[in-house]
Order: structure tokens, then C-alpha cells, then sequence
């Protein structure tokens, strides 16, 4: 049965992104076996998601990685907060391997399993920080991102401390982003100036995606 279950999960990476290169499109694919072994004990994504975890969370991170870095090519480092299950930190590890990651959470399981999915794939751009992301040290993020942290509004209130003046929040939001960016307080809009970087659909579905970039200013 389990085998049965394991051979209709989806894997469409390879035909939806023909331009990634060979050695990006096999970590990938590890990363995908990684990531659903240790989710039989880790509960690391939905279980809905599982069968169409290739279009809900690595086409996801790949569209909104390409984003982030065409948005800032000269990227040489970048957190990714609340990384959780390594969406999209890992997925941008593997892209960028001249871009050093920091993937931040405060739970240990997950943690531990971004380093040996890390080591697993031979990344050399990962580390990896077991903390809450509000206890990093002031202004030592001058780049981050966020997919599943929280909504804008509370992730820059989380992040105020950590973030200097002139540092960028890439936000992976999905269609209610426009409610988001409406929702952000006018107190944090003083501290925080929000774009739109770019919209993006999924190769599935017709729904628009965003990330969202907030700058500090104050």
C-alpha cells in the first residue's frame, strides 16, 4: 500500500523548469526524497500536500527564489526566517550556490533535519541557526526571507531588531497578499516601506502569488 500510495506523488519539476541545470534538478529531486522520509515521523508538510508537493512547494520556492534574485543579483547572503521545513531557504541554497544561506528556527527537530538534508545534498552555501529569529543579533540581517513565518505585519515586528536600516524582507505570499500589505500598521509603515516585486502563478492553478519586498527605513 505504501508503495502504491509513493508512486502517484507528483514529481512535473523537470518538464515545468527545463532551464535548471542537471546537477540543480537532481538535488532537488533528493531534497524531495529527504524531505518525504522524514516526514513520515516529522510532519514537516501537510499531508495534503504531499501528492502535489511539487507544485505547492518547490515550484513555489523556485518562482519566488528567481524573483528575490533577479531583484538583487549582487546577493551575497540571505536568511531565510522560520525555515521550518526549508521552504524556501534550501530551495534557494540549491539555486544559488554562490549565495550563502542561513536557515533560522527555533525548533530543534526541524533544524536537525535541514542539516542532514543539507549535508545529504552536499550543499556548501547552508548553515543553519537554532534560535527564535527575534534573538539574532541586532542588525546582523541585512538580507531575509519568509514563506510560511507569519503575515507582514508581524514578521517585520519580529524582525525590527535584527534588520538594520536599509535592509530588504522578501515576503512569499499567496493570494491574499494585497489584504497583507493593506493590513501593515501605520506605526510600521514609518519603519517599513512595502513593494511589490513581482506577481507569479504556480504551473497549476490560476491563482496569483507575490513576494513582497519591505525595506527599513527608520
Amino acid at each position: 500500500m505504501e508503495e502504491q500510495a509513493s508512486a502517484i506523488v507528483h514529481w512535473r519539476i523537470d518538464a515545468w523548469f527545463p532551464d535548471l541545470p542537471k546537477e540543480a534538478q537532481d538535488k532537488l529531486k533528493k531534497y524531495r526524497d529527504e524531505l518525504m522520509k522524514a516526514n513520515k515521523t516529522g510532519h514537516l508538510i501537510s499531508v495534503k500536500t504531499i501528492f502535489l508537493a511539487d507544485a505547492i512547494h518547490f515550484a513555489d520556492s523556485i518562482l519566488a527564489s528567481k524573483i528575490i534574485h533577479e531583484a538583487n543579483p549582487s546577493l551575497q547572503e540571505i536568511f531565510d526566517l522560520g525555515s521550518g521545513n526549508g521552504f524556501p531557504g534550501m530551495i534557494f541554497a540549491i539555486l544559488f550556490p554562490k549565495v550563502k544561506v542561513v536557515l533560522v528556527d527555533n525548533d530543534v527537530k526541524k533544524i536537525e533535519f535541514l542539516k542532514q538534508a543539507s549535508e545529504a545534498l552536499g550543499l556548501k552555501n547552508v548553515s543553519t541557526r537554532c534560535i527564535a529569529l527575534e534573538s539574532l543579533p541586532p542588525n546582523s540581517v541585512q538580507n531575509c526571507m519568509a514563506r510560511g513565518l507569519s503575515n507582514i505585519s508581524k514578521a517585520i515586528l519580529l524582525s525590527r531588531r535584527i534588520v538594520p536600516i536599509g535592509g530588504s524582507f522578501y515576503h512569499i505570499k499567496g493570494d491574499n497578499w494585497s489584504g497583507e500589505v493593506g493590513e501593515i500598521p501605520t506605526q510600521l509603515c514609518s519603519v517599513w516601506t512595502p513593494t511589490l516585486v513581482k506577481l507569479y502563478k504556480l504551473p497549476i492553478g490560476e491563482s496569483k502569488f507575490a513576494v513582497i519586498k519591505t525595506v527599513k527605513i527608520a
